[in-house]
């Protein structure tokens, strides 16, 4: 339990203060940004597998049409979604993204509902409800950052929803991913012409580290995801947003609205409730099983 709460820790407290890594590249374009992160991702992922004798993981997934239809439209909505938050963070929209991630739990929670036809508690309905309304007062206030919260939340929680129902481990999974994504990054840096990889030692250092930075999160959550009752780690997913966010206001000077305030009152009361009803729902079925 320990170690789990140490590793989802980590995973989140990484994710919450990615702004100001990005921020510290802000003068490399965003989509160069993710062309390196992913490049990388995949050299340190293929490091990783080889040191654990599990590169041989790789080859099924990419020989089995079933498994890697599914990892192609995993690594589109994962690789758009890198680059709508590097863009959002790199151009002073902290704020905007770190609603995003607050949205994706009662998105992925209405997609389980929608697709997999799950049930959905009173508590949980009551949730959606209020985020909903948020998120109604937040386009009526702030329409032109909209589609980087809705960006970000949709991608994320489809790309949950494609994993979920994907038999594949997760750093297998990545490891697909990335090596579907790496030609596409690697031609737009030969398009480029140009690369900011040896512009300076710190920009070349922080390209190089990016690769660390999207990887270790998710070793340390899945580390954690299997330590860790779902419900307390569905209630750690909440320190990421919550991090991103006081570095928009704090760390970043974004200002915030009088709607933004109210659309973040009502989608924060509904997390409360929706992770009050899942730590209630956790309790019940474990004395059920007593």
């Amino acid at each position: 339990m320990r170690g789990g709460l140490l590793a989802a820790a980590g995973a989140y407290g990484a994710w919450g203060l990615l702004p100001i890594f990005f921020r510290l590249l802000h003068h490399v374009g965003a989509v160069e940004i993710v062309a390196q992160r992913i490049l990388w991702s995949l050299l340190l992922i293929l490091a990783l597998l080889a040191a654990q004798r599990r590169l041989a993981a790789l080859s099924g997934p990419m020989r089995d049409r079933r498994l890697l239809l599914p990892l192609i439209v995993s690594a589109l909505l994962i690789g758009a979604n890198w680059l709508i938050y590097v863009w959002g963070v790199n151009n002073g929209h902290v704020v905007a993204a770190s609603l995003g991630y607050f949205l994706n739990p009662l998105i992925s929670v209405g997609l389980g509902v929608l697709i997999l036809k799950e049930k959905l508690r009173r508590g949980q309905a009551v949730a959606i409800g209020l985020a909903a309304l948020g998120v109604a007062i937040m386009a009526a206030s702030a329409l032109t950052t909209l589609w980087i919260s809705f960006g970000l939340a949709l991608s994320f929680a489809f790309y949950g929803l494609v994993r979920k129902l994907t038999p594949v481990a997760p750093m297998s999974g990545l490891g697909v991913e990335t090596v579907l994504l790496a030609p596409f990054a690697l031609g737009f840096l030969v398009f480029q012409g140009h690369t900011a990889l040896g512009q300076d030692i710190g920009t070349t250092l922080l390209l190089v580290v990016s690769g660390a930075v999207t990887t270790v999160p998710l070793v340390l959550f899945a580390t954690a995801a299997h330590r860790l009752p779902m419900a307390m780690l569905g209630l750690l997913q909440y320190l990421a947003p919550t991090l991103q966010f006081l570095c928009g206001v704090l760390l970043f000077g974004e200002k915030l609205t009088t709607g933004q305030m109210a659309s973040f009152a009502l989608i924060w009361l509904g997390l409360a409730l929706f992770a009050a009803d899942s730590i209630s729902a956790a309790r019940r079925n474990r004395m059920a099983m007593a």
